[in-house]
């Protein structure tokens, strides 16, 4: 590294670099287009800032007026800025000028010309419904530039992005994603979705904690929880994106100080959330992406230090959630449950198995599913498509198995269109049969 960066490095104490950096600076340095896939928190940032800077010094030029030689693209406000922060801090004594465009903010300044293009946390803004603005910003660029492009997971489209992006990219893969912090303490509680609540308060009370990070799944619910908390007598903030910048700002600042001691966000808001002497993560909504638990526990155990993080679990849907973050990162994660008696579901059971691998044969008299619990009459026979005589039949009430069941009258439907959901309520006249209710061996 030139002089003046390195200078820089020791008054910010960087003396070994993480495997992403080892790996990556050199390739930046030598001009190659790279692919980065490492978790956040890994040193990203000093990755594509030292080799990009180092080579704005190695090549200045005298640049047109109002002009930009580095565009860097993040999917958050808080992470851009702790980006801005980095390029500050590593060039102090560059002098070279930098500036943050988030939105709400007017841009006065012309680009005309952009030589280096970072894109990080890649995967995230690609969650957030970036892609096509992100095609749109490239199609405006030079395409004699180098590019830069870090994601913690590369699903496919994210892979085609970079495929059209870069020319000939260097790929380099640390610390994969399946991979949680060998210092992080990590225990799942099973509690009553009711009392979900209230058991965060007892735990926070109870916990020794320094700092504890909230996790929600809606901006809705981070303003509950909060309210929640403050009700059993518990300072706590809501960072997500309906928040102000200002608010955001002021929180943020008041969460590393510590005169905030828990925080409750929400997984877009967090992403910009680097604060040492975080000692708890609490999951108080299990994510529905197991990477997503990843990434939330790495918010603590940072700069050497030990971590907690808890999840608090309720009902069948984040029990799968629980199965699926376990499938990811191998570890069967200790239980306990706290749920009342009466909302305890047992373990369900697999039928016992002949030794031809077929169900075993049902015991002599034995009820079976087909038969109406109390009734004396013997096991309901299925009806033939086709009738008695298996010629087919035109009665109206007849149920198509291929055909989705519509629910109940005044039930709520829910329709998935393209990622939202619709609810509405579907009726039916009074006197128009139910043409699809299923009969129970169904």
């Amino acid at each position: 590294m030139a002089e003046q960066i390195s200078r820089a490095l020791a008054e910010e104490n960087y003396v070994t670099p993480t495997p992403i950096q080892a790996q990556t600076i050199p390739l930046a340095l030598a001009g190659r287009d790279v692919v980065g896939i490492a978790q956040t928190g890994t040193g990203k940032t000093a990755s594509f800032a030292l080799p990009i800077l180092h080579r704005l010094l190695e090549n200045r030029i005298k640049l047109q007026p109002k002009s930009c030689r580095v565009l860097v693209l993040s999917p958050t406000r808080e992470l851009s800025g702790q980006i801005l922060d980095s390029f500050n801090a590593y060039g102090r004594h560059l002098r070279l000028s930098s500036a943050l465009a988030i939105g709400g903010v007017p841009m006065g300044r012309q680009v005309r010309a952009v030589e280096f293009l970072v894109l990080d946390e890649a995967d995230r803004m690609l969650d957030m419904g970036f892609i096509n603005d992100i095609r749109k910003i490239v199609a405006k660029l030079p395409v004699k530039r180098q590019t830069l492009f870090f994601s913690a997971t590369m699903p496919k489209d994210i892979a085609e992005l970079a495929e059209h992006m870069l020319r000939n990219p260097a790929r380099v893969a640390v610390t994969p994603v399946s991979s949680t912090v060998d210092r992080i303490a990590q225990r799942v509680i099973q509690v009553d979705h009711s009392a979900k609540a209230t058991f965060l308060a007892q735990l926070l009370k109870q916990e020794p904690v320094d700092r504890a990070l909230v996790f929600t799944r809606t901006k809705h619910g981070a303003d509950k929880v909060v309210k929640s908390l403050e009700k059993a007598g518990i300072g706590a903030n809501a960072i997500h994106g309906n928040k102000s910048q200002n608010h955001r700002e002021r929180v943020l600042a008041a969460f590393r100080t510590g005169e905030i001691r828990t925080l409750v966000a929400t997984d877009i808001a967090a992403r910009g959330i680097d604060v040492d002497g975080i000692s708890h993560v609490v999951n108080f909504d299990l994510p529905n992406v197991p990477e997503t638990y990843v990434h939330r526990i790495g918010r603590t155990a940072r700069a050497g230090a030990d971590g907690i993080a808890i999840s608090l679990v309720a009902g069948a849907e984040e029990l799968s959630y629980l199965r699926d973050i376990e499938r990811l990162i191998r570890i069967t994660l200790p239980r306990e449950d706290r749920r009342t008696p009466g909302q305890r579901e047992p373990a369900p059971t697999a039928a016992p198995q002949h030794r031809s691998g077929r169900p075993a044969p049902r015991a002599h008299g034995a009820r079976t599913q087909e038969t109406a619990p109390g009734s004396s009459k013997g096991p309901r026979r299925r009806r033939r498509p086709g009738g008695n005589n298996g010629a087919p039949q035109s009665n109206r009430h007849e149920v198509n198995r291929h055909e989705p069941s519509r629910p109940t009258q005044g039930s709520v439907k829910a329709e998935g269109i393209k990622g939202v959901a619709f609810l509405h309520r579907e009726s039916r006249p009074k006197n128009r049969p139910n043409r699809t209710q299923r009969p129970a061996n169904s």
